[in-house]
């Protein structure tokens, strides 16, 4: 529990508790008017301290008519006849649902702290040759820094010494690692994968990659507009229409038909004030997205807050990350083409020269080649960062590699246009074929995009930091509608805001992603879903659903849930304004009293509990 929200709960607790007090104080002893008013107007301050808050906010953001100025004119009235219980208590069944409100968001919130933690703990400094641990903020440009392999690196800097491969997948969402040497320049956030580097620091940590996305993250937060609750949309037209009702039925009947007296009728206008305050409506409606959102984590699914529910149920544009999200991350050989040897032949030269490295490239080779491999066979093995790897296998030199490699030297070889990396062989300088390795699409992918085009008429749309080569054919596979590649994480926000600008006010839009690429984009998008099993902590934090079981199908059952709960939330609705018009229309013809009316609205919060707890219980 937040200290705020706990503060809410005893400031309530302590309402509640001095209210107990009057009424038992009132009903066993005989108080003065002052003193009942006084034991009654307390507990009636304190109740109500946070709908005056709230009524403030919202006056100074120039909206007047809000649930919050009926239910303080309605007890304020309450108070003003000498109805002291009655006003105090309808004050406190409103503030209930507003802490059941709080306690739903607080408990999603709860469920991802301390989750964030993309930012190095901690930087290697050299200074005269000697290692010490520092504070990645104390480093300046011009500091000389060592990354070890499998640590983050700590600020944006240039490679002074050593050969490494590093994981920039955080940044770009680029799949492969990228070879770095000296003079390569590196970025804070990515990992070193390899071996360690010496580098030298270029920029203040404040104007670091991983500063500048965080920064990003928060400024997207603050753009994105909270969605309008059920009930403050609904309070727009409730509140001006019940004001207008109660003083016609003070003042009409008195002017036009002499039909009873003043005081009756401005008595009357009063009581049914307070009945017409919406508090089995701001009770229900969160114990349907509480209802909600309990059955979402028993499937897996956190959802921050219940707007992102009633949103979700109404996107049409959802757009992707690549790699991790709409493909497996991991690589495999799908295609072998050798010239003058077998297929076996090729992948067995390719997997020995490779041996001893562990990129992601070599390790598919390995695995491809499902044999031991004898490493006595390969010597003078030499890396060539964004070239590849030449070796000498069983006496002979071998070249493996991108097609930069065979142009660097001087190998004739085919320009291989298929989709995926493209690993050429040479031997003893000949051109011996290639070898294809893919990321491969998820396999229930597809089937979600079905779901999304079929019952949501979606747009699809493609974000990611990946070539060309490696992503447009991924999107022809699919069937998306837009693929834009090679972006860094300022571009794919640039493109949010386009979809964005253009969408319809009823229309939402949806951003899912692992990344720490992804995190600023998630964070502005109507609904950011982040894959949170394998997803990036930063990713986590600032997406508004998350999927603990990184399967796409959790969209589906995701939206399948945000509809079910709405479907309760207008059940309970129109369950509550039905008992509400009948109560108001016999409360005004003297049939209610005011108790008797709370008592009613005491049966809709019933009602509107066990219709919640059936969502909570529901299964996609």
């Amino acid at each position: 529990m937040t200290k705020q929200l706990g503060r809410r709960c005893i400031i309530y607790l302590a309402g509640s508790i001095v209210y107990i007090l009057a009424v038992i104080t009132s009903a066993r002893y005989t108080l003065d008017a002052e003193v009942k008013f006084v034991w009654f107007l307390a507990a009636y301050l304190i109740v109500g301290f946070e709908a005056f808050r709230r009524l403030q906010e919202s006056l100074m953001q120039k909206k007047f008519m809000t649930e919050y100025t009926l239910i303080i004119l309605a007890t304020a009235g309450a108070l003003g006849i000498e109805r002291y219980a009655e006003g105090v208590f309808v004050m406190l069944l409103f503030n209930l649902g507003m802490l059941f409100e709080a306690f739903s968001t607080d408990n999603t919130k709860r469920s991802i702290q301390d989750l964030i933690n993309i930012r190095p703990e901690y930087a290697t400094r050299l200074v005269r040759g000697k290692e010490f641990k520092v504070d990645p903020s104390s480093l300046r440009p011009g500091h000389a820094i060592i990354i070890k392999p499998g640590e983050r690196i700590p600020a944006d800097a240039i490679v002074t010494y050593g050969i490494s491969d590093i994981d920039t997948k955080a940044l770009t969402g680029e799949a492969l690692p990228r070879s770095v040497g000296s003079g390569d320049k590196i970025y804070s956030g990515c990992i070193n994968l390899s071996a360690a580097v010496e580098a030298m620091v270029v920029g203040a940590y404040e104007d670091s990659a991983v500063t500048r996305i965080m920064k990003m993250v928060e400024e997207a937060q603050d753009q994105k507009a909270d969605s309008e609750t059920f009930i403050s949309r609904f309070s727009k037209i409730y509140t001006p229409a019940i004001l207008l009702c109660a003083l016609a039925i003070m003042i009409y009947p008195s002017l036009s038909f002499s039909y009873g007296n003043w005081d009756t009728w401005i008595y009357r206008g009063l009581i049914f004030l307070v009945i017409a305050c919406p508090c089995g409506l701001v009770l229900s409606i969160p114990l349907a997205f509480l209802g909600g959102i309990a059955s979402a984590a028993r499937q897996g699914i956190v959802v921050k807050g219940r707007n992102y529910l009633e949103d979700l149920s109404k996107a049409d544009t959802f757009i992707f990350d690549k790699t991790g999200t709409l493909t497996e991350g991991v690589f495999r050989v799908t295609d072998i083409r050798a010239f003058n040897m077998t297929r076996e032949e090729l992948l067995e030269i390719a997997a020995h020269v490779e041996c001893y490295s562990n990129h992601p490239i070599a390790q598919s080779l390995l695995k491809e080649y499902r044999r031991q491999v004898d490493k006595k066979k390969v010597y003078r093995m030499r890396e060539m960062p964004g070239y590849g790897v030449s070796a000498m296998f069983e006496g002979k030199r071998v070249f493996v590699g991108n097609k930069k490699l065979m142009e660097w030297q001087n190998i004739a070889c085919t320009d291989v246009r298929q989709a995926g990396t493209i690993l050429y062989v040479a031997v003893e300088r000949i051109y011996a074929g290639y070898i294809v390795i893919e990321d491969s699409v998820k396999e229930d992918t597809k089937d979600t995009f079905k779901y999304l085009k079929d019952k949501c008429n979606a747009v699809l749309v493609m974000l990611t930091g990946d070539t060309e080569k490696g992503s447009i054919p991924i999107a022809k596979e699919l069937e998306m509608d837009y693929a834009y590649v090679n972006l860094m994480p300022e571009d794919k926000l640039e493109h949010v805001e386009d979809f964005l600008s253009i969408q319809d006010r009823t229309e939402r839009l949806v951003c899912v992603g692992d990344g720490i690429n992804d995190a600023p984009v998630l964070a502005r998008a109507d609904v950011g879903i982040a894959m949170g099993a394998l997803g990036s902590a930063a990713a986590i934090e600032a997406a508004d659903i998350i999927l603990l079981e990184d399967e796409l199908p959790g969209i589906i059952d995701a939206i399948k849930i945000s509809k079910e709960t709405l479907k309760v939330v207008n059940q309970n609705v129109v369950f509550a304004l039905f008992i509400k018009l009948a109560v108001l229309a016999l409360a005004v013809i003297g049939f209610f009293s005011m108790w008797e009316a709370i008592l009613a609205e005491l049966g809709v919060m019933l009602v509107s509990f066990l219709n919640s707890a059936w969502v909570a219980k529901y299964t996609v």
